[in-house]
């Protein structure tokens, strides 16, 4: 049975700037694959980054073809308690963060990431 990859903002940072990185090619053989899924979240923070109009355009237009995961009221509460309990850790985590790992939980799938706060949630399975 095929595991989607939900793909991390960084990772598709690193695919755009450097395709021939090992994330890169990671991040295309996903696409190749047709595992890659996409999050709302992510699909903003990677058009925020566009530097003109014709970039935000491309972006999304090539994110607008992936499936993506939706959030619930599930999604929220889950990264609410994620966060919780890491903070009584004195761990702090953004919000962000937390809700890519709590969609990716919920959907059992991977995350492709360059980002190290995910080797801090519990639960979650990072694509290698």
């Amino acid at each position: 049975m095929k595991s989607d990859i939900l793909v991390d903002t960084s990772a598709w940072i690193d695919y755009f700037n450097k395709p021939d990185s090992i994330t890169g090619k990671k991040v295309e053989q996903v696409l190749i694959d047709g595992k890659a899924v996409l999050a709302g979240i992510i699909l903003t923070e990677l058009l925020q980054g566009a530097k003109i109009k014709n970039e935000f355009d491309a972006i999304l237009e090539s994110m607008l073809a992936l499936p993506r995961l939706e959030t619930n009221l599930t999604t929220w509460i889950e990264a609410g308690k994620a966060s919780f309990n890491l903070r009584r850790k004195g761990i702090t985590i953004p919000t962000t963060d937390l809700i890519i790992a709590s969609l990716a939980m919920e959907n059992n799938c991977l995350i492709l990431t360059l980002d190290p706060h995910f080797n801090k949630i519990p639960g979650v399975k990072r694509f290698q």
